[in-house]
């Protein structure tokens, strides 16, 4: 899959295409299933399949400082899973205020028809674009009629009558209902990052962590989880199982949300693998303990809740805890 970064690197070999528009953040099933209906269009036509998505999002670019919604995937995450669904291009563009400014016709001619010249065109029943959102699904029917390509509208994906969207997986996220948020998004949530030192505070208790910087301006998550862990060296059976907090550590006065996992019968270091997290069931919020024999004692009760958790889940066969 090739990454095209910005309208300024588009070149003649890139025109010819079959194109979705949005941020794709979660690539949840709606947005599978309007790259399953691009898939069969683009094999049909003989065109590659391309993404057009913003970085930063546009929600993030208007919001206040620190009140944008969380993202549910890096921009790496979200690439990876794009990958998995047979995109062969993404294009980011950066959305900067000269971006937030163009006009629906600039961002039509520019975009669709000079530079990527797309014969087909898949967008939300919501899509909107250009400067004070002014262009709509009309409005691209319209340019597709008068420059030669095809625009289709996506509606609304449900799961059990409830409108498939990122927001929406947020919110079970958010909440604990980490069942609800695997079937919107069509697999268990995952995060992933490299294994980085930190303060070794955990080995003082008994408790080591591998520690993984999120990269996030927000996190979906916050708390403490039964974890599984992946991408580990050939070597270590998978997946490791273990307890991880993600949020501020309130008990040593953080100040940088991160992700911490502590992994069951295991000991080796780890340090600079690229991991991913799968989280199994929201065990408790995080909290502030007076002392470190407190928080020992917490993570003892975490331990052992999330150890009957997978003996429960090994002895029902349930494939999350294989």
């Amino acid at each position: 899959m090739e990454l095209i970064r910005g309208l300024y690197n588009l070149r003649p070999c890139h025109r010819g295409c079959v194109a979705t528009i949005g941020n794709f953040d979660g690539v949840h099933l709606g947005h599978q299933a309007v790259l399953g209906q691009l898939a069969e269009q683009a094999d049909e036509l003989g065109l590659p399949l391309v993404v057009i998505t913003f970085e930063p999002y546009p929600q993030e670019f208007f919001a206040p400082a620190g009140e944008s919604p969380p993202r549910l995937t890096r921009f790496r995450e979200k690439l990876q899973a794009l990958r998995r669904y047979g995109v062969d291009r993404v294009l980011s563009l950066r959305f900067d205020r000269p971006l937030s400014q163009m006009s629906a016709e600039a961002f039509i001619q520019q975009l669709l028809v000079d530079g990527l010249d797309v014969r087909y065109l898949v967008v939300g029943d919501d899509f909107h674009f250009g400067h004070q959102r002014q262009g709509d699904i009309a409005m691209l029917r319209a340019a597709g009629e008068q420059h030669g390509f095809q625009v289709v509208e996506m509606h609304t994906f449900e799961v059990d009558g409830e409108r498939v969207s990122s927001t929406r997986v947020r919110e079970a996220l958010s909440t604990g209902e980490l069942n609800r948020a695997a079937q919107l998004l069509g697999r268990s949530y995952r995060m992933s990052g490299r294994v980085v030192h930190g303060d070794q505070r955990g080995r003082t208790i008994g408790f080591p962590t591998a520690n993984i910087h999120l990269h996030r301006r927000v996190t979906p998550l916050r708390g403490v989880y039964a974890v599984e862990m992946f991408g580990l060296s050939a070597d270590v059976e998978l997946p490791a199982k273990g307890v991880a907090n993600i949020g501020d550590r309130p008990t040593v006065d953080g100040t940088r949300c991160q992700l911490e996992v502590h992994l069951f019968d295991f000991d080796r270091e780890i340090y600079g693998e690229y991991v991913q997290v799968e989280f199994i069931a929201r065990l408790r919020d995080e909290q502030r303990f007076e002392s470190f024999a407190d928080l020992k004692a917490q993570i003892d009760r975490d331990a052992a809740e999330a150890r009957a958790l997978f003996a429960k889940l090994a002895d029902s066969g349930d494939g999350a805890a294989a």
